[in-house]
Parts: C-alpha cells; structure tokens; sequence
C-alpha cells in the first residue's frame, strides 16, 4: 500500500492532547494530507466519542491532567487493537519502553517535525492495514468470483451470499482448507469426523456444482479427479506462474 492508496481510504484519526495549540495545528496538518481528524483535550472526552464514532489510529499525549495517556492506553488494550502514536516532553529510554510495552505503535518526543510524524502514521497504518489484509486472506479462501470464510462457513459470490445447506458448508469448508489437493471419499469422511454417508458426500458434491458452476458437465473449480476423487481448483498456482 502506498501514499495514494491512503489517502483513498480517508482514514479517521483522533488526537487526545490537552494542549489546544498542539491539537488545532496538528488537526490543521493532518487535515491537508487528507486524513479526516477529530479531536479532544483529555481520556474522558476521548472514551466518549470512541463510543460513537469509527477511529483508525489514536495519537496520545502522555502527559495530561486526569488520566494520563499511558494508564488510558493500557485500559483500552484490553479490548481494542486500533494503532496509536504516542506524544511526550519526557524523552528517556524508560518513558519510551513504558508506552511500547503498553502496546503503542510508536513514540514521538515533544518538539517534533510535522512531517515526521506524517510519515510515522503513514508507516503505522501501512503495517496495520497490510496485517490486517494477511488476516483476511487467511480467513477467506478464493476461487473465481467466490469468496469461502472459513468461520462463518459462508460462501459469498461477488459480495453476495450464497446458500448452502449445513453439510454443504461442511463438506465446502474440507475442500477450501486445502485448495487444490485432491481428496477420496475417505479423506472426506475424515476430516468431517467419519459422520458423512458415501452417498451423501456425492449428493451435496453435486448440489455445490449447481451453485458454483456454469456447467456442472465441465467443472471449473471442483473438479472430479479421476481415480482419487474431488478437488477445489483455485487457479492460483497458474496465477503465481
């Protein structure tokens, strides 16, 4: 993800810094690199809005009145992942350890240059949503227009749900933890803990072509593999060629 791709996504950041002057040129800054910027003076304000409102990275002073921005961000670990830069006029090693092993993403001492902490958050969100993205990937095998989640056991076709029965989304879920491996009857049975008659792995094989095939006489994604049995095609080893 680069520069431009960022800016595409209009990522939302939130500011808590009890020091206006810092807050409004910080807003300003961030606003004419295309970032959409909220803004608040202390944790309180900050725990409000975060109920209402969609952030994609926190940048934190630590030093304010009430809580300070360590203990909020050691609180607000314990449920949420969002990316965060800390801000300090403290610049030892220990103050530094203390907000990195809180868990934030980065840290900057006060004074600093604007455009290093632009490139700071670019870096923060480029790692975030890269990481993000590898989950997904993970999560979702691929084939032509389909999309298979292998939690919600879902099949999507352009975004758009697909039904399948209970054994269908079983037997599809077999298939897409191994893309393109051929599995016997057996294999099948198998992995699905023994509880799957011959006869109805052949019936819901056939119910998941009509769903997923143009022509059910030539199948392009599971595919009969002659004197073994079934496999999902993906395509992606001749994409990788």
């Amino acid at each position: 993800m680069n520069n431009k791709d960022l800016k595409k996504n209009n990522f939302h950041i939130l500011i808590i810094d009890d020091d206006q002057k810092i807050r409004l040129l910080l807003k300003q800054f961030l606003e004419n690199n295309d970032f959409k910027v909220s803004d608040v003076e202390n944790t309180d304000q900050a725990k409000k809005i975060m109920k209402s409102l969609i952030f994609d990275l926190l940048v934190i002073d630590i030093m304010m009145p009430g809580q300070n921005g360590l203990d909020f961000l050691k609180e607000i670990r314990q449920t949420n992942s969002i990316p965060t830069l800390m801000l300090t006029a403290m610049s030892s090693p220990e103050d530094r350890l203390d907000g990195l092993e809180y868990g934030a993403d980065d840290y900057m001492t006060k004074p600093f240059e604007p455009r290093e902490l632009l490139l700071r958050i670019q870096n923060i969100l480029k790692r975030f949503t890269t990481n993000l993205k590898n989950s997904e990937n993970q999560e979702n095998t691929r084939f032509g227009p389909f999309s298979f989640n292998h939690k919600s056991l879902n099949l999507y076709k352009n975004n758009i749900s697909v039904h399948l029965t209970t054994s269908e989304q079983k037997l599809l879920n077999c298939f897409c933890k191994s893309p393109n491996k051929a599995f016997s009857r057996d294999d099948i049975n198998n992995s699905l803990g023994g509880n799957m008659e011959t006869r109805s792995i052949d019936v819901a094989i056939a119910r998941i072509r009509r769903k997923i095939e143009i022509d059910q006489r030539y199948p392009v994604y599971l595919q009969t593999v002659r004197g073994i049995g079934w496999m999902l095609q993906t395509h992606e080893e001749e994409n990788n060629d």
